[in-house]
């Protein structure tokens, strides 16, 4: 498997931002770990080997990167509009930094997102918020309320960054109505141990989609799937293969 790894300084983060990358080939697609993750996650929890089919065919190429979450998402203790603001700076480095990386990479070729837990939450956001740019999405045990994460707090920034208030009030005209309908939405989460808040999440969201005739697949794991890497590896294989086929 051909492997890259860079690192550049990021003018929108201030900072240097690893990157990795696995494959040869395919269609380009964005891997936000879980919360507070780095861009090595993937391969150290054995999610590059769940999708290795994909990746060795040529099918498949992962562009895996560091969150910021610890400072935004996670630091509970400071100010909510602070934490946003760069959970929306992050968001540009990605789509202006990363993102025309990837299109280097796949040419034509519309890219998409994946990620687990609070990864899940990320892929979703920027699937949601960037349908012209990404047609397919693979969320995996997901939150997809961002005020709830961040206690209740909501504004402008919260709101464009929360998939569940976002597409409640998006206009059955707008034009991101036809490309999502012409994208590949898969969310999914278990039933089992630590899923409890997902669960109730991605029911909420499931709910906004089918109300506003986005057709998502919501799928529902059995009662013994975790919120764990092994069942995260099986999920990825399964709907990459309804992405991807081999």
């Amino acid at each position: 498997m051909q492997i890259q790894e860079m690192n550049w300084y990021s003018e929108r983060l201030h900072r240097n931002m690893p990157l990795k990358v696995y494959g040869h080939g395919g269609k380009p697609c964005l891997v936000i770990p879980s919360q507070n993750g780095k861009h090595n996650d993937f391969e150290g929890f054995g999610m590059v080997d769940a999708c290795a089919p994909w990746i060795d065919a040529g099918k498949l190429r992962l562009f895996c990167i560091d969150t910021v979450d610890s400072e935004t998402w996670s630091c509970d203790w400071k100010n909510p509009r602070e934490r946003i603001e760069l959970h929306e700076q992050w968001i540009q480095y990605l789509i202006r930094e990363v993102y025309p990386l990837m299109e280097q990479y796949g040419g034509p070729m519309r890219s998409m997102t994946m990620g687990c837990s609070m990864g899940a939450f990320h892929a979703g956001n920027l699937f949601f918020r960037f349908p012209d740019r990404f047609d397919a999405t693979i969320c995996m045990s997901g939150v997809y309320d961002a005020a709830n994460i961040l206690g209740g707090y909501m504004d402008d920034l919260v709101y464009l960054n929360s998939p569940y208030h976002c597409l409640q009030n998006m206009p059955a005209n707008h034009y991101y109505m036809e490309l999502y309908n012409r994208s590949h939405m898969f969310i999914c989460v278990g039933q089992g141990a630590w899923e409890d808040e997902l669960l109730a999440d991605t029911r909420k969201l499931d709910g906004v989609l089918k109300a506003q005739g986005i057709p998502a697949f919501v799928d529902y794991w059995g009662f013994d799937v975790n919120h764990d890497w092994n069942w995260w590896q099986k999920q990825a294989a399964y709907f990459l293969g309804k992405v991807i086929p081999i």
